[in-house]
């Protein structure tokens, strides 16, 4: 069975930096995508990454970009993805959510079939 849980969330202040963590466990080959979305609050979930599994390509956000930086370690049928968040604003403040899903467009994952619980991050003085 698919399970996607992430860790790792929590207060920062603005210019610093904290670091995201996704188990993905249970995959198959018919899994393509591993991303991260996020949701302000008052404000509909929006990409943030997307992986393709199958040529490690990764996909940012224009709000992201330079200052997020996706990783990944990979074992039997499990994937490991680290968000490390640099730089970090108080528009990043939001619960971020891993998922897997079918593919990216661009940075936003196509076709999820699990999305993780989430976890808060918020940036502030």
């Amino acid at each position: 069975q698919l399970q996607v849980v992430e860790s790792g969330g929590g207060l920062v202040q603005p210019g610093g930096s904290l670091r995201l963590s996704c188990v993905a466990s249970g995959l198959t080959s018919g899994y393509f995508a591993i991303g991260w979305a996020r949701q302000a609050p008052g404000k509909e979930r929006e990409g943030v990454s997307c992986t393709k599994t199958g040529d490690g390509n990764t996909y940012y956000a224009d709000s992201v970009k330079g200052r997020f930086t996706v990783s990944r370690d990979s074992a039997e049928n499990t994937e490991y993805v680290y968000l490390p968040m640099y730089s970090q604003k108080p528009e990043d403040t939001a619960v971020y959510y891993c998922y897997v899903g079918d593919s990216c467009s661009g940075y936003v994952g196509n076709g999820i079939n699990r999305w993780g619980q989430g976890t808060q991050v918020t940036v502030s003085s």
